[in-house]
């Protein structure tokens, strides 16, 4: 019987991690677009600093993945605390002087932490069985169900005041930098060795181009794409249009809560679902739901269409993402690690980028309100949704055909 005690701690190290570090990326992604609604020359621009948040962790993604495979995962995920550390610091000093540039490079720096915990999810099945991988990347995924309470509802509670100016943000980035003092904590409990360097002799590994090229890890990348970049591209906007439709800040901070709770709660099952059916299936349900999430959005600006919306973009993300992470985790070998998931997650993040930068225009800038704006960022799925879904199809036929 294969013992999965060290795995089972490192998970229990890695949810708590999930758990308080992740607040932060919640708390920012409900402020972001509105204090940069505020601060920016352009209201085109409102979502740009959520946007410097993931291009900040799409190009820390390669070297940073480079770190963990030389000096270790909790070397890595110290880096990436320091990094969302110094970017709440520099983001509450933009805040003070009203200085949109400067609350980019804070953002910037913010996404150094967020691109650390993509790596979360990988490091769950470094020291996990076969057996226990997809379920030790589901349970580090479901750490996510505590931020999505901590993070809005703190957002709900220190910045949903009469205070209509920029500073009503402030004391959310103090917030963020004591989570990230924990999760520095946190990390030295992690029990991961370091890689073995590999020796002379040893394989080298496919290239990056021949990686990509193998069924298997493009169709994994390009739904992992997908599932993160829409379900990006919808959230960042949602703050924008539940205010601009007339709701408070609470409001948004509650709907972002049921869309996170979303995410992570079918976690707890998700592995055992692709254990038993299989990741291609879970993932093609995984891109369904987030095609019924576009359809109720456009049927209304109730409150209830933006919950019951971002309740299925919150679902669909878990089962099109995981089952992604959990594809491509077997799919490469194991010295093949640091070269393949810093890029995936380069090419995750720079979809993620594209997308968050994509929102604030479609919402602010394509129509003539809120509604219409709202209405053009979730009709905007509609081509990616197809290019996931019909990649994943081919890849089911491919492989029916070679075992026919």
């Amino acid at each position: 019987m294969i013992d999965d005690t060290r795995a089972k701690r490192n998970v229990a190290v890695l949810v708590a991690a999930q758990a308080f570090l992740g607040s932060q990326i919640t708390m920012i992604f409900v402020i972001g677009g509105l204090a940069g609604q505020q601060l920016s020359p352009n209201v085109c621009l409102a979502t740009l600093p959520i946007s410097m948040i993931v291009f900040g962790s799409m190009t820390t993604a390669p070297w940073l993945s480079t770190v963990m495979q030389n000096f270790g995962r909790r070397a890595g995920f110290l880096v990436g605390a320091l990094g969302g550390l110094v970017g709440a610091v520099i983001c509450a000093y933009a805040l003070t002087v009203s200085n949109f540039w400067i609350f980019l490079l804070g953002s910037y720096t913010t996404g150094i932490y967020m691109s650390s915990q993509g790596f979360f999810r990988f490091a769950a099945a470094d020291t996990a069985s076969d057996e226990f991988r997809p379920k030790a990347i589901s349970y580090v995924m479901a750490g996510g169900l505590i931020s999505a309470v901590i993070g809005p509802q703190l957002v709900a509670n220190l910045a949903d005041g009469p205070d209509a100016t920029v500073m009503r943000f402030f004391p959310v980035y103090l917030a963020a930098m004591v989570l990230n003092v924990i999760g520095m904590a946190l990390f030295f409990l992690l029990d991961i060795p370091k890689p073995p360097k590999p020796a002379e002799d040893a394989p080298r590994g496919r290239t990056r181009w021949e990686l990509l090229t193998t069924p298997r890890i493009a169709v994994a990348v390009i739904c992992a794409m997908v599932s993160y970049a829409l379900m990006n591209l919808v959230m960042t906007s949602t703050p924008l249009a539940v205010v601009g439709c007339g709701f408070g800040v609470a409001d948004a901070s509650n709907v972002v809560t049921s869309h996170v709770l979303a995410m992570f709660a079918p976690s707890f099952f998700t592995g055992h679902l692709i254990a038993r059916f299989g990741v291609e299936r879970i993932m093609g349900l995984g891109i369904l739901i987030l095609g019924a999430a576009g359809i109720v959005a456009l049927q209304g600006v109730d409150l209830g269409n933006f919950y019951v919306a971002l309740v299925l973009l919150g679902l669909g993300w878990n089962f099109g993402f995981i089952g992604a992470t959990t594809m491509l985790a077997g799919a490469h070998a194991p010295h093949e690690r640091g070269r393949m998931q810093g890029l995936n997650d380069l090419l995750v993040f720079g979809g993620v980028t594209f997308a968050s930068l994509a929102s604030g225009g479609l919402m602010n800038c394509s129509g003539g309100d809120a509604v219409e704006g709202w209405a053009a960022v979730n009709i905007a799925m509609v081509p990616f949704l197809l290019l996931a879904g019909g990649s994943l199809l081919w890849l089911v036929i491919r492989r029916k055909r070679e075992f026919a």
